[in-house]
């Protein structure tokens, strides 16, 4: 058995608004839209974000994005009006700032990654 995509699922009470948050931290349109509730970027290959209206479970989710410079991404989140937190240090060299959408999912973007320790 062979798993093709991963998708993180994140979400919302109110899709708009959802919508015009995730297309500022990605810098784009959702790459589809195959229901009235649901968007989806692939933010690597084989990787999505699926934002969905799901008014019970909205603000508990919580999606970590490991990236190259978390310096020049938190400035950018920072432009784009998207109020992200201060880099703080957690372990091991690893950094991590978080923003938080419209229902208070909480987004981290994670610096200095490895995939071992």
């Amino acid at each position: 058995m062979t798993f093709e995509h991963v998708l993180a699922v994140v979400p919302v009470t109110d899709l708009d608004a959802a919508k015009t948050f995730y297309e500022k931290l990605f810098g784009r349109a959702p790459d589809n839209n195959p229901m009235p509730v649901l968007v989806e970027w692939q933010v690597v290959p084989g990787g999505w974000v699926q934002v969905f209206v799901d008014e019970e479970r909205a603000g508990s989710g919580l999606v970590n994005f490991a990236v190259d410079d978390l310096a020049a991404h938190v400035a950018e989140a920072d432009e784009r009006g998207l109020a992200p937190g201060e880099i703080e240090g957690v372990n091991k060299g690893v950094q991590l700032a978080t923003l938080t959408d419209p229902d208070g999912n909480l987004i981290r973007l994670i610096g200095n990654f490895r995939v071992e320790y």
